[in-house]
């Protein structure tokens, strides 16, 4: 029993050389990263603005009852390659979820093999000495291996791709958003023009009926030639503005067609009607719950989330990794005694992978990390302020709309007065009849600038819902790296119902 007394040092001497490196190592490792202040609202104090009934809706859109636009929207949802790509990173996302969960924990592997090989005569053991050549090996086997995640590098690097997950859900919904609010500003920006080209034909009649009466007093002598000449500029006008009133029409066809994914001739025959009412404002607490309502905020929030767990996994690198193999299986140089119980080979192996010398890679990685998670704070933030931005421009631009309005219609009230006085001074034969011709064509441009107004005050109303997130709704709030429920394999964030649905 002389071995003994040697191992015995050995071992404790082992024993040594790795606590000195666990040591040596562990004077490297980093502190760990607390998670970050973020905001919980958004500044929009002293926006006055009329209070809106609720936040927008799932299907949003429906508040207009507009059914040619609620079809819009549907074929918008299917065939775009905008909301394509959205889902395919989505989907991608959530692979890595389990690409993740699969490389933690226990893998078992199955091996067999048969090799058939010819010993050298003039070898370390020539095979006249064995008796033969040629021999055969046989192996059959099973190998399982369990790493021991005791640091939390596979727990974190599975929560990182959960929250990758979450994000990418909160981008499709963003893209979602894009696409619904893009049809509808297009849609009622064609309904405008339509209503506004019955307003210019009614222009240019009303011109080309002044030109004709000017024509008529020219040849008689009673104007000077410079009186048609001023009425045909103002005919060349109304029919310029019709002219352009007709492309834009065309135009925004052509724009809904490419919103759709289908060519023009394809697009769904469209009826003009009047423009929907508009319900402005904004919602009650809306500093705070514009947070979890905008599709962009919450996955700008998911990134920091996604990279605060890849700092963890990355400081998880500095210390050692302990796994366990097992091995059993059958070998034998002879097939026939494969199955033997003689065969059978066993193998149990601790490993023990411990960082030491690595010039500087561990170290470089980790500060990889934080400069990534300082680059997702910074992102959140400006996504933040870029919010309070987009919600108090549009706010404040729908107010001055809605004031315009106002004295928009006295104006057309105004001018309807002055119509019906001139048209009874016509019908007395007090005045002529370019008098009421001339009330008649400053009504006419009223109601085109009233339509105008109306359809920049829809867009800016749709404009508005965007910026209020559009429906969007998250599944619980994000919290703190303490106290965070994301290491689910699940993502815990899902769109409007009207996402789901496509």
């Amino acid at each position: 029993m002389i071995a003994s007394p040697l191992k015995r040092p050995f071992g404790r001497r082992a024993a040594l050389v790795v606590a000195v490196a666990v040591a040596l190592a562990g004077c490297a490792i980093p502190a760990k990263v607390q998670h970050p202040t973020l905001r919980d609202e958004v500044p929009l104090a002293g926006l006055e603005a009329p209070a809106r009934a609720g936040w927008p809706a799932a299907d949003w859109w429906r508040q207009y009852q507009d059914p040619q636009l609620d079809d819009l929207i549907e074929r918008a949802m299917k065939g775009s390659p905008d909301l394509a790509q959205a889902q395919s990173r989505l989907e991608s996302a959530q692979q890595s979820i389990r690409i993740a969960a699969a490389q933690a924990g226990l893998s078992i592997n199955g091996s067999a093999q048969v090799q058939r090989q010819r010993m050298s005569e003039n070898g370390l053991i020539p095979s006249k000495f064995l008796g033969f050549t040629w021999y055969n090996q046989g192996d059959l086997g099973v190998q399982a291996q369990y790493d021991f995640d005791w640091w939390g590098k596979r727990r974190a690097q599975i929560d990182s791709a959960v929250d990758q997950a979450r994000a990418a859900e909160a981008q499709r919904s963003a893209a979602a958003l894009a696409i619904q609010n893009a049809v509808a500003d297009t849609y009622f920006g064609w309904l405008a023009d339509e209503a506004r080209i019955d307003v210019a034909r009614k222009q240019v009649d009303t011109q080309n009926q002044y030109v004709r009466v000017e024509d008529l007093r020219v040849r008689q002598g009673v104007d000077l030639p410079d009186d048609a000449q001023k009425a045909r500029i103002q005919q060349a006008s109304a029919r310029e503005l019709l002219v352009a009133l007709e492309s834009s029409a065309k135009i925004r066809q052509s724009a809904l067609a490419s919103l759709l994914g289908v060519a023009p001739a394809e697009l769904p025959a469209l009826t003009p009607r009047a423009l929907p009412s508009i319900d402005g404002g904004l919602p009650a607490n809306i500093g705070t719950d514009l947070i979890a309502r905008r599709p962009d905020i919450a996955a700008s929030r998911w990134q920091v989330e996604a990279a605060l767990k890849q700092t963890d996994a990355a400081r998880a690198e500095f210390f050692p990794d302990i796994s366990l193999s097992a091995m059993a299986g059958l070998s034998s140089i002879d097939l026939d005694k494969m199955f033997n119980a003689s065969s059978r080979v066993f193998a149990l192996t601790p490993a023990l992978h411990l960082p030491i010398f690595n010039s500087g890679l561990l170290q470089a990685n980790f500060r990889a990390s934080k400069a990534q998670l300082d680059a997702a704070v910074a992102q959140y933030n400006g996504t933040v302020l870029s919010a309070a931005r987009d919600v108090s421009l549009q706010s404040l631009t729908a107010q001055q709309l809605a004031a315009r309005r106002q004295e928009q219609a006295a104006q057309i009230a105004a001018n309807q007065s002055l119509l019906a006085s001139a048209q009874a001074r016509a019908r007395q034969g007090v005045r002529d009849i370019r008098e009421s011709l001339g009330a008649q064509g400053q009504l006419l441009q009223a109601n085109d600038d009233a339509l105008s107004l109306q359809a920049q005050a829809l867009s800016t109303d749709l404009s508005l819902i965007k910026a209020l997130g559009g429906g969007y709704r998250v599944a619980g709030d994000v919290q703190p790296a303490s106290s965070s429920s994301s290491n689910s394999t699940s993502t815990a964030i899902s769109g409007d119902a009207a996402h789901e649905r496509h």
